[in-house]
């Protein structure tokens, strides 16, 4: 089973490496990092990536995963990864976004009247790009599954894994990883952190 993870300048790496590390582990899984070139992408955060192949290289994949991250608005202006995913996501078994990267699939014409999530700053961009926005984590519909802000990428894998293996598998999988979260401080949605913190945080994505 091929998995194609995109990259491309300013990504997150949690949106690429969480979901990276729940399907990679797969035994059936080949894992292909895509790019625009060979060129070495480098996150928001200053990691870097090398690609495996190009958009030309690699045209079609059983599962795309595509991460959001800073970079997402001038990916949206190149329209390159928009373009790959117009030929890639029509032969796709599962096609899935992690946090911004959903505005590059609402971009390709993937989320049209879909229900879909992203990260709680974007949900009016997202819905401005022809997604029926939802508030939930993860949101299955069809083949195409969407995960919400970063760390939502790691449940959006094990729901895949799940969807395509089975519910014992994930289990498996999340006993592995040991993801079983408790967080030190409940401020992890608009919902839950007070109000300045959410007000200087749609700050930060303004200015991205």
């Amino acid at each position: 089973m091929d998995v194609a993870f995109v990259l491309y300048p300013r990504m997150t790496a949690l949106d690429l490496v969480g979901p990276y590390e729940v399907l990679g582990h797969q035994p059936e899984v080949t894992s292909h990092f895509v790019a625009a070139s060979r060129e070495p992408v480098t996150t928001d955060a200053g990691l870097v990536v090398v690609p495996t192949a190009t958009f030309a290289e690699l045209d079609r994949a059983d599962v795309i995963v595509v991460p959001g991250g800073g970079g997402w608005a001038e990916v949206l202006e190149e329209g390159v990864v928009a373009a790959w995913l117009r030929v890639a996501h029509p032969t796709a078994t599962w096609t899935a976004s992690v946090c911004s990267g959903s505005t590059l699939l609402a971009q390709a014409d993937v989320l049209d009247g879909r229900p879909a999530t992203t990260h709680w700053a974007l949900r009016d961009e997202l819905a401005a790009r022809g997604a029926v926005v939802a508030t939930d984590r993860v949101v299955v519909d069809g083949s195409v599954v969407t995960g919400a802000g970063v760390s939502a990428g790691i449940d959006l894998a094990l729901t895949l894994v799940g969807l395509i293996w089975g519910d014992e598998r994930a289990r498996f999988t999340q006993l592995l990883i040991e993801y079983d979260p408790e967080p030190p401080y409940r401020a992890g949605s608009p919902e839950s952190a007070p109000a300045e913190l959410v007000a200087l945080a749609r700050g930060v994505f303004a200015g991205r």
